[in-house]
């Protein structure tokens, strides 16, 4: 086993060609920040520091896939390694920064992740010059 998480966050990151510093930046203030867990009362009002929770990120080259022409999948819009392993580190940093327990994987291996989600709940951020898009 490379990282784990218990109760926490597991994020797949994906790194788009075009992204810099300031996504990375964003992405991991917007993580470290999100209210995704239940209160007393059940309302999702509580951050990962809250519950006491940690963070482990996952380098996720697939989710930069598109899927718009034939059946296989172009992963022409993913980042090259060289540019996007930094700024996978760089997410990383801005959570640790933030005082979270952080792990990760090996990026660039081939690796069996397994994920119990307590929800359903699962969120995509896309970041862009430092906004949440979606």
């Amino acid at each position: 086993m490379v990282g784990s998480v218990g109760r926490g966050v597991m994020a797949l990151v994906g790194v788009e060609r075009g992204d810099g510093v300031a996504e990375a930046v964003a992405l991991g203030r917007k993580m470290a920040e999100l209210r995704l867990f239940e209160d007393a009362e059940g309302r999702t009002n509580l951050d990962t520091a809250a519950v006491g929770g940690g963070f482990l990120v996952v380098s996720q080259f697939t989710l930069a896939a598109s899927l718009v022409k034939g059946r296989r999948p172009s992963f022409n819009g993913a980042a090259p390694p060289a540019e996007a392993e930094p700024l996978v580190e760089r997410v990383m940093a801005e959570l640790r920064e933030r005082g979270y327990e952080v792990e990760g994987g090996r990026f660039g291996a081939a690796m069996e992740v397994e994920l119990i989600n307590d929800g359903p709940v699962t969120f995509v951020l896309d970041v862009r010059e430092g906004r949440v898009v979606r």
